[in-house]
């Protein structure tokens, strides 16, 4: 059974975020301005979450939010570790903001997260990058306020510094801060207990730990009363929710509870792990309305003995099997994945299946990467079978297959009326509007900026390999 943050140590930050308030008065005081944080996340919507909830505590703290880090007193960068892409970002970043601390000695810079979750990163930022006020891992963020204290008072130029090995314990009732009030992302677990031979999660996010359905649902009310109509469920895998609770539940039995609460209009979850994927979950998607007819189910890779390598815990014939039932049931469900390419020991001949398992599912999108080492995990050990030519000509090759797959998709919407919940404006073109459908089809047609946050139906009139073009056609009642 997961553990809980005691309430006297909640009842101790909070103290810290009034000590806070009290050095930022006197901030404001001298400087004629509340001080002003830059929060820039990396990674996951886990990621994402967490940085809502560190954007909530700096907000009760005082704190305003600034776009640039030139403009910043404080900058916070939420890490990831499941990329060496992600940590390299996140280095550059760091030299940047080292040649702005010498100009500016009193900024805070601070690293939270996966990546620093691991000991020899953070020893790389303690030799390498003094500069860094505060670092804090995945299980501390709910110390936020005592550790930002220590790292604003601090009279010696050591960095603050919290990354305790522990499974973590779960916080409730931390301010959240998000910037969609349409939209909402609500962590149902903690962790994960896989151990997938390529993945540094379990080791930086610890075990899974759900919270008790009625907290999430408590949450969630509270989310609909303040406007909020979508709710993304989020977990490692969400599909072994409440394994480790004494309530009678698990993750179908959630869904069909946030399904009955009045105001929820569409709910999605991610991430599922295909060995949990239940029969009675495929029936709570089929049978829930507010529920998208959407599904995320990472394969990994088509190939049975890299599969078995992976540690995944099912085979391509498992796999598909589950995704027929999906089908059978749920005829119009649109479907996603994840795909790992150049696992160490994957050979040529073997990567040709995950070719025919995209074929052969044909999935609306993939979210692809090239394999990268993560130190810690057992697949690092492994000796590369493939050249890194060979690597990426695979990865080109995916693309291509899917590409075409996506295009055919997307191509049978043309004509259709779709309801769309419009995000604001387009990223391409700040002369549309986007949003997205039931089965998350990005959507672009021009209308009243007014509309944003609302539900309207568009007629689509052209496909994209990864969007739509469409016409509007009415607000929805």
């Amino acid at each position: 059974m997961a553990e809980y943050i005691e309430k006297e140590d909640m009842t101790r930050q909070k103290g810290f975020v009034l000590k806070i308030k009290e050095l930022n008065n006197r901030f404001a005081q001298e400087k004629g301005r509340v001080p002003l944080v830059k929060t820039e996340t990396y990674g996951c919507q886990q990621n994402e979450n967490d940085t809502e909830r560190i954007r909530g505590i700096l907000k009760d703290a005082g704190f305003e939010f600034c776009d640039t880090e030139e403009e910043a007193d404080i900058v916070i960068y939420n890490t990831c570790a499941v990329r060496e892409n992600a940590e390299q970002k996140v280095f550059g970043r760091l030299g940047i903001l080292k040649h702005m601390k010498e100009s500016r000695p009193d900024m805070i810079i601070g690293l939270c997260g996966c990546m620093v979750q691991q000991k020899h990163i953070t020893e790389k930022i303690r030799k390498i990058h003094k500069h860094v006020d505060l670092v804090f891992g995945t299980h501390a963020l709910y110390k936020l306020p005592e550790l930002l204290y220590k790292a604003m008072t601090k009279n010696n130029k050591r960095s603050v510094v919290d990354i305790e090995d522990s499974a973590g314990k779960i916080a409730e009732d931390i301010p959240i801060l998000r910037d969609d009030n349409k939209k909402a992302w609500v962590s149902v677990m903690y962790g994960c207990n896989n151990f997938c031979s390529y993945c540094i999660v379990p080791y930086v996010r610890g075990r899974e730990r759900s919270r008790t359905s009625g907290a999430i649902i408590k949450e969630i009310k509270s989310l609909v009363e303040n406007g909020c109509s979508e709710i993304s469920l989020l977990g490692q895998n969400v599909n072994s929710y409440g394994k480790d609770l004494d309530e009678d539940i698990d993750f179908a039995k959630l869904i069909r509870m946030v399904n009955e609460i009045e105001g929820v209009k569409r709910i999605r979850f991610m991430t599922s792990h295909p060995k949990d994927l239940s029969d009675d979950l495929i029936d709570a998607i089929a049978e829930c309305e507010n529920v998208c007819k959407q599904l995320h189910l990472p394969v990994q890779a088509g190939n049975n003995r890299v599969l078995e390598q992976m540690n995944r815990k099912y085979t391509r014939e498992d796999y598909l099997k589950k995704i027929d039932k999906v089908k059978k049931k749920i005829p119009d469900i649109s479907l996603s994945t994840d795909i790992i390419v150049g696992f160490p020991t994957e050979t040529k001949e073997e990567f040709e299946d995950t070719l025919d398992i995209i074929r052969r599912v044909e999935y609306d999108n993939i979210f692809s990467f090239i394999y990268s080492r993560r130190e810690g995990t057992p697949a690092a050990k492994l000796d590369f079978v493939l050249s890194e030519d060979e690597i990426h000509e695979n990865f080109n090759r995916l693309l291509e297959v899917q590409n075409e797959i996506s295009k055919r998709k997307n191509d049978a919407y043309v004509g259709r009326i779709e309801k769309i919940l419009v995000d604001g404006e387009s990223k391409n073109d700040k002369n549309m509007l986007s949003g997205r459908t039931d089965s998350s089809k990005i959507v672009n047609f021009k209308g009243s900026k007014e509309l944003a946050g609302k539900y309207v139906k568009v007629k689509i009139t052209q496909a994209h390999t990864w969007s739509l073009n469409g016409e509007f056609v009415e607000e929805c009642i």
